[in-house]
């Protein structure tokens, strides 16, 4: 659009000169008006000069008003330039296709001075209100969008000191999650790039999952002190006591997803409910066995042991990367899911690599 101490830009395409000297003298007081007989002309003007309306003649011998239509709404610089066909048919099928064809209104040969300048304020106008209406759009996209990230960022925020005060009772350092979250993503993404069979993920679920792996312990926060804490082995009715934080983190979630459709709390009551049970049903909570296990639960299974297996505790000492991969490997179909475990055998270098750089950072 025009500046604001600017005349509004008109250009007249007609083949006819006295048309266009007519059109320019009625339209001069208002506006600038850029006469054309040729529809070629006038858009090679387009390419590097800007217009506010174009006032076209339908029938011209070089390019016919439509023709000239269709190249206007073909590049995205001049596609919504509103324009006014002129024409001497009085047919309605003429108006349709001018209008189909990008048209936004029809005026009648000959032409009446008031009619014309009705019609083109009003253009004008309306213009004008939808360049406002689209910026006032971008806005607030721009500024919903803005808050959109920082809600976001917030809740990863929120959900990281969750997830981190619950791994700070059971560990020395909130590590366990970190690493254990980077197992699952590498897993994970496999499964989404390469889908087959049942083992497939869309995208929002794979985020979901990676995202959720962190609540996967959420419910050791129900856990007494003196058990989740203690340094030695711990008695058959303490595991009992430790194993029962599944089904607390079970009850947990499920308070927050009543009446919700949340399908990142979905995923995490999933995984933290039954990452323990086992791919021959001898698991827990519920002996669930083979698929019936969710297959984010049986992902983080195996992250979950591994990281367990590689990391020191005060009542052991960690396994190397190759004495906990072969027995990732040899609870294969016993208690992991076969499938998994190949995939697993592709990346346990990077997830070697995990824990190497996790160490390196502990000793800065």
């Amino acid at each position: 659009m025009a500046a604001q101490n600017e005349k509004p830009v008109i250009l007249s395409i007609d083949d006819d000169p006295v048309t266009l000297n007519f059109l320019v003298s009625m339209l001069k007081e208002e506006y600038s008006v850029r006469p054309f007989t040729s529809g070629k002309i006038a858009l090679a003007f387009l390419e590097e000069h800007r217009a506010d309306l174009i006032l076209l003649d339908r029938q011209m011998p070089d390019m016919s008003g439509v023709e000239v239509l269709k190249e206007l709404q073909r590049n995205p610089a001049t596609s919504d330039i509103p324009t006014i066909i002129l024409t001497s048919a009085a047919d309605s099928e003429s108006e349709v296709e001018a209008l189909d064809f990008g048209a936004l209104d029809y005026i009648t040969k000959p032409i009446r001075r008031r009619a014309l300048l009705m019609r083109v304020r009003l253009q004008l106008e309306l213009q004008r209100h939808r360049k406002e209406l689209e910026t006032l759009v971008e806005e607030r996209t721009h500024n919903l969008r803005l808050a959109y990230e920082e809600l976001k960022e917030r809740e990863e925020i929120t959900l990281s000191m969750l997830a981190r005060a619950t791994d700070l009772r059971d560990h020395d350092t909130g590590d366990h999650i970190e690493r254990t979250t980077e197992f699952t993503r590498i897993m994970v993404e496999h499964i989404y790039a390469n889908p087959e069979g049942s083992y497939r993920f869309t995208r929002t679920a794979a985020d979901d999952i990676i995202r959720s792996t962190k609540l996967h312990d959420i419910g050791k926060i129900a856990l007494p002190d003196h058990i989740l804490l203690k340094p030695g082995k711990l008695t058959y009715e303490e595991f009992e006591i430790v194993k029962k934080h599944t089904e607390y983190a079970e009850a947990f979630l499920s308070d927050f997803i009543k009446g919700s459709d949340d399908l990142f709390l979905t995923a995490a009551r999933e995984i933290s409910y039954a990452h323990h049970e086992k791919w021959n049903g001898s698991g827990y909570p519920l002996a669930l066995s083979g698929e019936d296990i969710p297959l984010s639960a049986r992902v983080v299974a195996i992250a979950d042991v591994y990281d367990a297996l590689t990391s020191s505790r005060p009542y052991k000492i960690p396994l190397s990367h190759e004495e906990a991969s072969k027995i990732i490997r040899e609870s294969s179909g016993s208690h992991f899911d076969p499938y998994l475990i190949a995939i697993f055998e592709r990346y346990h270098d990077r997830f070697r690599d995990i824990v190497w750089q996790s160490k390196q950072k502990m000793h800065i």
